[in-house]
C-alpha cells in the first residue's frame, strides 16, 4: 500500500482497504510497503511498515546509527525540505480544521540553518542492563558489557539504548558522554538499575550555549564520597572547558531534580547564554528554549508581531524566565510578565537586574487564578498581550480574561497548534487573524512552533 501523508507525533498515514486510515511507525509518505498492524480502533489501525516494495524520492538516508531504534529523530529519514512542507500542512490543517478560523496567507515556514547538533540541553541516563538491538541478539557475540548511557527506549521507562553517537547536540557532548560511560566501567563505578533501584550512576545533562559555556550535571542515586570524587574529577581534568560541573544525591525513585539540591563541584553554579547583547543566567533547572538560534529567530517574529513603538504595556503571560520579555523591553514602555513557577520568575527578575532593564516586572501565580480583573486594574490596560503557554494550550478562564480586557494586539507562540487553534477558536468574534508564522524550532521531528498576530476586530 502507498504511503499518502505525515500525521501527528510523527507518524506516516496510509488509507486500508476497507477505507479506514493506517498510522505506520518508520515509513515516509511515497513509500510503497507491506504493513503489519498492531492495534485495530474503530476509526483507523496502528501498524509496521515490514517491507518498503519501492521507496519514496522524499526518502533520505538517516545519518545517525540508531535510527528507529532511538526514536528520537522520527524524521531523520526524511529530506529536511519536505520535513518543512508537513510541518506548515500540519499547522494549515490544525488552524482551519480545529479552528474553523478565517486565515489570511500563512507565511512560509522559517527553517532551521542548523538541522544536526543544534540542541543546548539533553539528559541521558545510565543502565547496567542496556537494551540489546535485534542486531546484536541475532550475532554470536557474546555481549559481557552490560552497562548502558543513552536514552529510553520509547514506552518503555526501565530500558536505555546506549548511544556512540548522537547527532543533536555539538561537541564536546558525544566525547563527554562516552568518557563518562568508559571512565566508570572501567573503575567498577555501577551504573543504576531502575527496577531494583540500586546502583550509583543515575543521569548525565549536558548544556551548552552559543557563547561556549558549558555545564555538565551528574545524578548519583547516593553518597559514596570516593566514587563520586572519582568520576567528578575525571570531568574536571579531562575537560577543562566545562564551565560548571555539577552533581545531584537523588535517592528518590524517580530522576527528576526539581526538588533536589543541586550542588556546584567545580566552576559557577550556572551557564550563561546571550542574545542582542542581553545575557541570560541558566542555573541547572532553568528553563531555556533548546534551540539557541532558533529561539532568537521566534523572538523576532514575536518583536516584530508585537509592532511596538516605545508607548506600549505588555503582558507576557507563561514567561517563563522571562526571556521574550526581556528581549521586547525596549521597545515598549513596560512589560509584565507573569509565570506559575516560583524559580522561573527568581531567575527573570535576577537576568533583569543583570541585563540593567527597569522597565519589566515578574509575578509568580497560576495563570487562571492571578490574570484577573485586579491585576488589570493594578497594572492598567495593556495594549499588547504575549502568549506562549505550554502544549496544553491556555485555561478557558485565561481565554475568558483575555476576551474581556481587548488589548489591541495579542502575539500567540505556540509548541501545539492544534491547542492553538481551540484557543483561537474562542476568540474569534473579537479577533481576527492577521499574521502566521510556522517556526521549525527542532529539525528531524515532528514538532513545530507557530505564532499567529489577532488584531482587534
Amino acid at each position: 500500500m502507498q504511503v499518502i501523508d505525515a500525521g501527528a507525533k510523527g507518524k506516516a498515514i496510509a488509507k486500508a482497504p476497507d477505507g479506514r486510515v493506517i498510522f505506520i511507525n518508520n515509513a515516509v509518505p511515497g513509500d510503497v510497503v507491506d504493513v503489519q498492524t498492531q492495534k485495530q480502533r474503530k476509526a483507523y489501525y496502528e501498524g509496521t511498515a515490514i517491507k518498503i516494495n519501492e521507496y519514496s524520492p522524499k526518502r533520505t538516508e538517516p545519518e545517525c546509527q540508531h535510527f528507529g531504534t532511538c526514536g528520537g529523530c522520527k524524521w531523520q529519514n526524511m529530506h529536511y525540505d519536505y520535513q518543512l512542507e508537513y510541518k506548515q500542512r500540519e499547522v494549515v490543517n490544525n488552524l482551519q480544521r480545529l479552528g474553523k478560523i478565517e486565515l489570511p496567507e500563512i507565511t512560509p515556514i522559517s527553517g532551521s540553518k542548523e538541522i544536526y547538533f543544534y540542541r543546548n540541553k539533553m539528559e541521558f541516563s545510565f543502565s547496567d542492563s542496556k537494551w540489546l538491538t535485534l542486531k546484536q541478539i541475532q550475532s554470536d557475540k557474546i555481549i559481557e558489557d552490560r552497562n548502558a548511557l543513552g536514552f529510553h527506549i520509547p514506552g518503555m521507562w526501565d530500558k536505555i539504548l546506549d548511544i556512540d553517537k548522537c547527532w543533536l547536540q555539538r561537541d564536546p557532548s558525544n566525547a563527554i558522554r562516552n568518557g563518562v560511560k568508559d571512565f566508570a566501567t572501567a573503575n567498577n563505578i555501577p551504573f543504576f538499575n531502575t527496577r531494583n533501584q540500586e546502583g550509583l550512576l543515575r543521569t548525565l545533562m549536558i548544556r551548552t550555549s552559543s557563547i561556549g559555556e558549558l555545564m555538565v550535571l551528574i545524578q548519583f542515586f547516593k553518597e559514596d564520597k570516593q566514587q563520586r570524587e572519582l568520576v567528578l574529577n575525571y570531568l574536571k581534568e579531562t575537560f577543562p572547558e566545562i564551565t560548571s560541573l555539577l552533581y545531584v544525591i537523588n535517592e528518590k525513585g524517580n530522576d527528576t531534580i526539581y526538588d533536589q539540591e543541586v550542588i556546584c563541584y567545580s566552576g559557577r553554579d550556572h551557564i550563561f547564554e546571550e542574545m542582542e547583547g542581553l545575557q541570560f543566567k541558566i542555573n541547572a533547572k532553568s528553563f531555556y528554549q533548546t534551540n539557541s538560534e532558533q529561539a532568537y529567530e521566534l523572538y523576532k517574529i514575536t518583536r516584530d508581531f508585537a509592532g511596538l513603538t516605545g508607548a506600549e504595556t505588555v503582558f507576557d503571560l507563561y514567561t517563563g524566565t522571562g526571556t521574550i520579555a526581556q528581549f521586547v523591553a525596549k521597545e515598549a514602555k513596560k512589560v509584565i510578565g507573569v509565570e506559575a513557577i516560583p524559580d522561573a520568575i527568581t531567575a527573570a527578575k535576577a537576568n533583569a537586574q543583570l541585563n540593567g532593564i527597569e522597565n519589566v516586572e515578574f509575578y509568580v501565580g497560576d495563570m487562571k487564578n492571578v490574570f484577573n480583573d485586579a491585576f488589570i486594574a493594578q497594572h492598567g490596560q495593556p495594549d499588547v498581550i504575549i502568549t506562549d503557554p505550554p502544549r496544553d494550550g491556555m485555561h478557558k478562564d485565561v481565554v475568558a480574561q483575555l476576551a474581556k480586557i481587548k488589548a489591541d494586539r495579542i502575539v500567540y507562540v505556540s509548541c501545539n497548534s492544534a491547542t492553538q487553534a481551540r484557543d483561537l477558536a474562542m476568540l474569534d468574534e473579537l479577533y481576527k487573524v492577521e499574521r502566521i508564522q510556522p517556526v521549525d524550532m527542532f529539525p528531524q521531528t515532528h514538532h513545530v512552533e507557530n505564532v499567529v498576530l489577532l488584531k482587534l476586530r
